[in-house]
């Protein structure tokens, strides 16, 4: 195998049936090709959707429900439902399956960040397939990773991923002429404006989701695949000798730190904050820390070590950064010298606002 260390993102629509119930034959199928590239040698992380599916069809629902508290049981009897499955579908093959469920939070804190690796490592090592899915028990809108596509982005940056397949019910990204795309070697706004809208009564994503995705890992410095999780040994023949009909995305090489692309990709920002032209070419042209005298404004309020976004004076986000100051704080000194910032604190931890070495240039 060319690839060693491939997250594999389910779709729901490739898990279940119109009925929203789970078509078990399509996630044998899944099973057994994942299993195959584990024996050929790589190791696999499923990031996989169809928990509210599958709790619907137990409860026999017709539709999805409308209250979050109800919409969150439903996802809690799925998720047990859905890992039964896959628990019984690796068994034939020797494997057991382990289950992560993250939210938001889970990628913005450091120290968080790190355990979900230690965890998929130390799952990896026991002969288990990790099985990652967005919390839908727990999470809100404000902790949300959004939707799958984007999940397996952020997993395959944690876990440093060779290759990242999103298996959906198409294969792959269409031309104007209903044709697939073979190869993508640049996410350019042309190329967006093919994904389109649609979004199916099951499924959060679509094409955008999984174009947006995509471009997060290549930047990462890793491959990416869209191809139709329905099709017969659609995962050994693509991602081994190439074979079949799907979209491939070429990595670029990797540029940034593994801590600055979680920085850039990972987190989500807490607040903003509005800098000055001169400050704005200090930190992209001449890489530089940003100090407190090039701040104007804040936006949101935030906490010291949260990551924040730093706009320009049109307010267009050109850069994130770890603040070393909370927003009150900053409310406080922007707009003045370092040699200020004790005075008017009663203390001063850092002369940067933000750290070069805690900063991106997007």
């Amino acid at each position: 195998m060319k690839y060693k260390k491939i997250v594999v993102k389910i779709g729901t629509s490739v898990l279940a049936k119109k009925t929203g119930e789970i078509d078990s034959a399509s996630l044998e199928r899944i099973a057994c090709g994942v299993a195959c590239i584990m024996q050929k040698g790589a190791r696999v992380i499923l990031v996989s959707s169809g928990a509210i599916g599958a709790g619907m069809s137990v409860l026999k629902l017709d539709k999805v429900p409308a209250s979050l508290s109800d919409l969150q049981a439903t996802a809690a009897i799925g998720q047990s439902q859905l890992m039964h499955l896959y628990s019984a579908a690796f068994k034939k093959y020797g494997y057991s399956v382990g289950q992560i469920l993250l939210t938001q939070e889970d990628f913005d804190h450091r120290r968080r960040y790190l355990n979900i690796k230690y965890t998929v490592d130390a799952l990896l090592a026991k002969g288990a397939v990790p099985v990652v899915n967005e919390n839908d028990t727990v999470s809100t809108e404000e902790i949300k990773c959004g939707d799958n596509d984007r999940l397996s982005s952020l997993m395959a940056d944690l876990w440093e991923a060779d290759a990242l397949v999103m298996l959906t019910d198409v294969d792959g990204l269409y031309d104007e002429k209903g044709r697939v795309l073979p190869v993508v070697e640049n996410i350019s706004d042309s190329i967006k404006k093919l994904a389109g809208e649609k979004v199916l009564r099951l499924t959060k994503g679509g094409m955008v989701t999984k174009l947006a995705s995509a471009e997060r890992a290549v930047a990462a410095g890793i491959d990416c695949f869209i191809a139709n999780g329905r099709a017969e040994r659609i995962l050994i023949d693509m991602l081994e000798s190439g074979k079949g009909t799907f979209t491939y995305f070429k990595s670029k090489k990797m540029k940034k730190k593994a801590k600055k692309r979680w920085i850039a990709y990972s987190s989500k920002i807490k607040g903003k904050i509005i800098v000055d032209d001169g400050a704005k070419k200090a930190l992209v042209s001449g890489n530089k820390s940003l100090l407190a005298s090039g701040i104007t404004a804040k936006d949101g309020a935030f906490k010291a070590g949260d990551v924040i976004g730093i706009c320009d004076t049109q307010k267009k986000e050109f850069a994130r950064g770890l603040a070393n100051y909370s927003s009150e704080e900053i409310g406080r000194i922007k707009g003045v010298k370092a040699s200020r910032i004790s005075s008017i604190l009663g203390y001063k931890d850092h002369d940067e606002v933000v750290r070069r070495d805690n900063l991106v240039i997007l």
